[in-house]
């Protein structure tokens, strides 16, 4: 009878961190959502972007953002958005994209990959 690891073992996931830039618009939105796509190659399924520089976002990065998570779920793989309390945070808020998206305050937060607090 072949080795059977026990139920308790869950797989190690190391995560693909993609750092965004200190501002996403129409200008870099589409290059900054094709990154973020292409890091959901073979083997990763989860990938954290990091916002934590990022102190402007408008409507055509909140799209791809919105295209980045589309494609993860697709492949049942997650995204994990780092974005810290600020400007940011609070358009997605406004917009209603905090309660679809997983965000969480800190990189270590998104690490641990537990459930981000509600809002």
């Amino acid at each position: 009878m072949p080795d059977v690891p026990p139920a308790t073992i869950t797989p190690l996931v190391v995560p693909e961190i993609v750092t965004l830039p200190a501002e996403i618009d129409i200008g870099n939105a589409e290059r900054t959502g094709r990154e973020l796509r292409a890091a959901f190659r073979p083997g990763v399924t989860v990938v954290i972007a990091d916002l934590t520089r990022t102190s402007f976002a408008d409507s055509s990065a909140m799209r791809a953002l919105l295209e980045a998570d589309a494609t993860a779920a697709a492949s049942r793989d997650e995204l994990r958005l780092v974005i810290p309390p600020g400007p940011v945070l609070r358009a997605l808020t406004i917009t209603g994209l905090d309660q679809l998206l997983r965000i969480y305050p800190s990189l270590d937060a998104a690490l641990s990959g537990r459930t981000p607090p509600g809002p």
